[in-house]
């Protein structure tokens, strides 16, 4: 924590009625008819921003084999499913990746600064199995990334993998139990089993402004950083080739949050074009200590702070906080405000309103953190973030806010609007073109498009019938892992399990663990096959509906992919939710599902 933000403002007196109405206000003036639509996919005339800087294509014949399972996406998905299978002694497994090597997102994100957000000790899965301890609180992307190298290689996962590989065809082959499998490589294998982890957070996307072609000048995407022409590396070295450039950047979420700093002090001038404030709070990152680590190191640790974190998140019983963070910290001020209600009144309007109460004294924090810290006063009265904390994602940094304060990065900001277009020589805003060398989107990845159009594959399951059709009218599965239908196919992602989002790889590890324990099953007992039945799928869903929903997004936040850009999701949304318990009572429920042996509600064959 820096001197500055020791500097606490006393606690104002809050005028709930006025913040509503402020966040309204703010909101309103964000609302887009086209919503998703405003964004452009990164295609046809944008394939260059899709390129691959970071590993050359390397040819290879097609694959005609057989593998036991096959696993789409080789990010922490897949490498927490396939160690797990591997551990349970079904070793012959393929991942097939888009990118040039294991890690997902942390493959493509290698843009300066690039850290994870919750603490590295339960974000980084299978750092007890990979003997790894983080080396801070909050890891950087390359130590992301070589552990994700670590898993493949500790697990023996390179020796079949598929690189730079991406799945166009997924078919049911139902006279042979098994799957086909094609690719943009012309290879056309089969596996007994898949699974499916394309992630939420793969497919870039860039903003839909007029005349985006028209830039003559230099341009990239976060996700493709362009590290030949700014200088630098992902290992941190300053970006030397920026000093007589003049740099703008659109975006102001968590990416840019984390590279502004490093673009500011490089930069001959950098112009950060601002549609909406994120809410910046405190990161206190710090070194962890070797000698500290040994002593809580024992056997189980990771499980158990996995499993600490998600009890302050979640609704557990939690006696002591672990992790001790952002996270935590909105959790804890939100359950002693709830646990200070008689137990009379402790209705679910009651429980909302003290919910709101927490998060406004947080947001009102965080607001004067950057009235505090950023000098000059009309910028920092734009920085500040006008909506409850949990309706964008939550940001932390202490860097983000201090890079305003250097003479040469200038906040431009659109008071809702966004950018109004480019031009060759650069950006306009409010009426004013901002001269510029080098572009740099920082607008994220596609969230709430359909599953087959992030995906870039419709899977087709038994009787010839297509996952988009089996899901028209919403999600539908049991765990969110098994769907009928669709035999020997499992999908390892949040929703309509735990759906715990703060922390997702949770979610992707017990997902991972469930499935090898189902396939060895399988294998053991001489099954070909694996099906949720029709009458288990549905019994799941209706549970879901007695869900209170998601506590992040909703109708009354600023727009943002965590509310679908503000606009009506339409019905199949209300099935993108949760075990209605909490996450804490579905990983107890799931550990005892998968205890029991019996595996309720799968038909083996």
């Amino acid at each position: 924590m820096t001197a500055t933000d020791t500097a606490a403002t006393p606690r104002r007196r809050i005028d709930r009625e006025a913040l509503r109405q402020r966040y309204r206000e703010e909101r309103d003036k964000r609302l887009r008819a086209d919503g998703n639509a405003q964004y452009v996919r990164l295609k046809g005339r944008f394939d260059r921003y899709l390129e691959d800087p970071y590993t050359r294509v390397a040819p290879r014949p097609a694959k005609t084999d057989h593998v036991t399972f096959a696993f789409v996406g080789g990010g922490f998905a897949g490498l927490a499913t396939a160690a797990r299978l591997v551990e349970a002694g079904v070793r012959d497994v393929r991942i097939v990746e888009k990118g040039g090597d294991f890690g997902g997102t942390w493959y493509w994100n290698r843009y300066p600064g690039a850290q994870c957000d919750t603490a590295s000790m339960v974000y980084m899965p299978l750092l007890e199995e990979t003997g790894h301890r983080p080396s801070e609180k909050y890891a950087h992307a390359p130590e992301i990334l070589a552990h994700c190298r670590r898993i493949g290689e500790t697990f023996g996962l390179y020796d079949k993998a598929l690189f730079h590989t991406e799945v166009e065809a997924l078919t049911w082959d139902e006279a042979r139990s098994r799957w086909t499998i094609r690719t943009n490589r012309g290879d056309a294998f089969t596996a007994q089993f898949i699974g499916l982890g394309t992630g939420p957070l793969h497919v870039p996307k860039l903003p839909g402004i007029a005349g985006i072609e028209s830039f003559k000048g230099h341009s990239f995407h976060t996700s493709r950083w362009d590290y030949a022409y700014t200088g630098g590396d992902p290992l941190g070295a300053p970006l030397t080739k920026l000093a007589d450039k003049r740099v703008g950047i659109i975006g102001t979420g968590a990416t840019a949050v984390q590279c502004v700093p490093h673009l500011a002090r490089a930069a001959r001038e950098l112009y950060v074009f601002q549609r909406t404030p994120s809410s910046v709070d405190v990161r206190a990152n710090a070194v962890i200590d070797p000698s500290w680590f040994a002593s809580i190191a024992t056997p189980g640790w990771q499980q158990r702070w996995l499993d600490n974190f998600t009890a302050n998140q979640a609704g557990g019983q939690a006696t002591e906080d672990l992790v001790q963070d952002g996270w935590t910290d909105l959790a804890r001020r939100i359950r002693e405000r709830i646990l200070a209600l008689p137990k009379e009144a402790r209705t679910r309007e009651s429980m909302l309103a003290a919910f709101e109460d927490a998060d406004h004294e947080k947001m009102e924090e965080i607001r004067a953190r950057a009235e505090a810290i950023v000098h000059d006063r009309a910028t920092a009265e734009k920085l500040k973030a006008w909506y409850r904390q949990l309706c964008k994602r939550p940001c932390f940094h202490d860097s983000y806010l201090q890079a305003f304060n250097l003479p040469a990065t200038h906040l431009v900001d659109t008071d809702g609007k966004g950018v109004e277009r480019t031009t060759g020589n650069g950006v306009v805003a409010a009426g004013v073109e901002y001269r510029l060398d080098c572009l740099i989107y920082a607008s994220g990845f596609e969230v709430g498009t359909e599953y087959r159009h992030r995906a870039g594959f419709d899977p087709v399951g038994r009787d010839g019938l297509a996952l988009s059709t089996h899901w028209k009218e919403g999600m539908r599965s049991k765990h969110g892992t098994h769907v009928h239908g669709f035999p020997n196919a499992f999908f390892v992602q949040p929703t309509q399990g735990a759906n715990f989002i703060s922390n997702v790889p949770h979610n992707l590890t017990e997902a991972g663990r469930t499935i090898a324990m189902v396939v060895r099953h399988a294998l053991d007992n001489g099954f070909r096959e694996i099906e949720v039945t029709r009458e288990a799928e549905d019994e799941w869903v209706r549970l879901l509906l007695t869900s209170a929903g998601r506590m992040t997004g909703g109708a009354d936040c600023t727009p943002g992919y965590y509310n679908n850009e503000g606009q009506d999701p339409g019905p199949a949304a209300r099935l993108n939710v949760g075990y209605p318990a909490g996450a804490t009572a579905y990983f107890s429920y799931l550990d005892g599902w998968r205890r029991d042996g019996r595996f309720e509600g799968l038909a083996f064959r």
